[in-house]
């Protein structure tokens, strides 16, 4: 069944078919042949064969002329499915048929594991020849963490945020995805949000709810509505409204304790749904501390830290 994630990419592309050409250079240095317009068809690949076929979107480019340059099929993949290295061959012989041009598949894939086994090269009998599927996956996603990029790249950023989220600079790429959420239409942006938090892990969720509560009470970020109405119910249920409300009030009061409070509150819950066990003395130590920026860089580091001392470092 297909999920809100598995909708939302392949939305993206219906809602942008040039963005098909343009990913085909930017991350894999495929040039598209010279053309005038690009357009989502009929997915349905029956023409000739009695089983239905249906692609997740199959987009044509065209001359000026009208003539087909390319069909570039459209496939999101979450999991392993032996089925698909059959019916993918089924889909390029189908469309490359129909439209007599060249066929790519690409297969978005935000799984490591999954992108790696969409990969393998299909082989189409006897080691006489191969298929090769193009895979939008982590390893070919770069980390975008830079504003003005992520402005440019919209798409991109999401992809981004998907697929490194969870990683080592997840904050930074996040930060750089609301930017470019930010460019987009409402109702796209706040679909591609919500498919990027449910990407997240649990401590990076928490962490990326911080981040927005700490940027709205210092003024240094203006929020796209949907956004702003998370923000405002509390992602869940009203679990942030105490954070948000301290450090709100820290903020009218001028007063840096309640922000400070806010950021160690914060910090307590992250290790503590982190699985982290802190010693007296380490809570201690995070209850004392004082500086705002020591509080934000031990939030950041409750993502992939095992230990209270990774944490605390």
């Amino acid at each position: 069944m297909p999920t809100l994630e598995h909708d939302a990419f392949v939305e993206m592309f219906r809602a942008n078919p040039e963005l098909a050409a343009h990913l085909l250079a930017l991350l894999f240095h495929i040039e598209v042949p010279p053309h005038a317009s690009a357009a989502v068809v009929d997915s349905a690949l029956d023409q000739l064969v009695p089983v239905v076929f249906r692609a997740d979107l199959v987009i044509e480019f065209r001359a000026a002329t009208g003539a087909i340059v390319l069909a570039v099929i459209i496939e999101m993949q979450r999991g392993k499915d032996p089925e698909k290295k059959y019916s993918w061959l089924a889909y390029a012989a189908n469309v490359r048929a129909k439209g007599r041009c060249p066929t790519v598949l690409i297969v978005i894939a935000p799984d490591p594991k999954v992108a790696e086994w969409a990969a393998e090269p299909i082989d189409t009998g006897l080691g006489l020849g191969t298929f090769r599927p193009v895979v939008i996956g982590p390893s070919t996603v770069p980390e975008v963490t830079d504003a003005s990029l992520a402005a440019r790249e919209a798409e991109l950023s999401v992809l981004s945020a998907v697929a490194h989220g969870n990683g080592p600079n997840g904050l930074a790429v996040l930060q750089a995805a609301l930017v470019g959420l930010a460019g987009l239409d409402q109702d796209h942006a706040a679909v591609y949000f919500h498919v990027i938090y449910n990407a997240l892990h649990e401590p990076m969720q928490r962490a990326l709810e911080v981040l927005l509560m700490e940027q709205q009470t210092e003024g240094a970020a203006s929020f796209p509505p949907f956004v702003q109405r998370l923000i405002d119910r509390g992602f869940r249920d009203g679990e942030l409204k105490g954070l948000r409300d301290g450090k709100l009030e820290g903020h009218r009061d001028g007063k840096l304790e309640g922000k400070l409070e806010g950021l160690r509150d914060a910090l307590l819950r992250l290790t503590a749904r982190a699985g982290i066990a802190l010693t007296e003395i380490e809570r201690a130590r995070v209850q004392a501390c004082g500086d705002s920026e020591t509080l934000d860089r031990w939030i950041e580091n409750v993502v992939g830290a095992k230990t209270a001392a990774d944490v605390l470092s």
